[in-house]
């Protein structure tokens, strides 16, 4: 967490408990989201985000490998975060910090309970041979609210992602190069991340609302409407009717964030 001043700390919050905020934007509103796919030529699947000024690249790399026992027909998903010292003074280089391993588990949840991608379609041979798909996500720029940034990135990239074309034929692979086809999805879903500041919660949080939250609660949300996902940060509580109203924030944002994958 940020150390940050308590003459900022109380302009912050005075602004918040006006329904106002430093950058000019309303409690519900988020910032600038612009997303670019086919960002990495090496990669067969990925974006770039910006929200605000927190920027990610997110890039998709499927392997062919051995199902898991307990699922023999389904592929594998794995989800990995790094967060570069360039992005913010406090990332250091090194093994994954805790927030690097928080936010990969929560957007590989969000991925996985939703059921975005049809893993069964994954399944070259049962029990043999599988898709693997890895995700990476990237953070090259952090200001704040990396969960709806990276989930934003996630769905992008997966959307942007070919796998080539794989058989199982006298016991071995047989790999078409040429041709291609897109990663199955059945669904798409996007997060919303909340905070709360004093006795108001705000959405899309910036770095320095970030620094002096009381709560945090992230939602994924698919856009069949279904919650796949949700998860609670800071030291401080959230009452029944303030979680309540934050879905129903959410869920009204749903569209807002879907719009850029259509």
């Amino acid at each position: 967490m940020n150390i940050i001043p308590e003459i900022t700390k109380q302009s912050i919050t005075n602004l918040i408990n006006n329904n106002e905020r430093g950058d000019g934007r309303a409690v519900d509103e988020y910032r600038e989201i612009v997303i670019e796919t086919d960002f990495v030529s090496k990669a067969e699947g990925s974006a770039r985000v910006t929200l605000g000024n927190t920027q990610i690249i997110v890039g998709t790399k499927p392997q062919i490998g051995e199902p898991f026992s307990d699922t023999p027909n389904v592929g594998v998903l794995m989800t990995n975060s790094e967060m570069l010292p360039i992005a913010d003074p406090k990332f250091e280089p090194g093994p994954p910090s805790e927030s690097s391993v928080e936010l990969a588990r929560v957007v590989d949840r969000c991925v996985r309970e939703s059921q975005m991608v049809d893993l069964e379609k994954l399944c070259i041979e049962e029990g043999k041979k599988v898709w693997m798909i890895f995700i990476d996500l990237h953070i090259i720029d952090y200001d704040g609210n990396l969960f709806d940034a990276a989930m934003l990135g996630v769905m992008a990239a997966l959307m942007n992602t070919k796998i080539p074309v794989a058989e199982y034929k006298n016991d071995e692979i047989v790999i078409d190069e040429e041709a291609t086809i897109d990663l199955p999805l059945k669904d798409k879903a996007t997060m919303c991340t909340f905070v709360k500041i004093g006795d108001k919660i705000v959405l899309d949080p910036s770095l320095d609302e970030e620094s002096i939250l009381d709560a945090r609660l992230s939602i994924g949300i698919t856009e069949s409407g279904n919650i796949c996902a949700m998860q609670k940060g800071g030291d401080g509580s959230l009452s029944k009717e303030e979680i309540l109203d934050v879905v129903k924030t959410a869920y009204s944002k749903k569209d807002e964030l879907m719009k850029h994958f259509n």
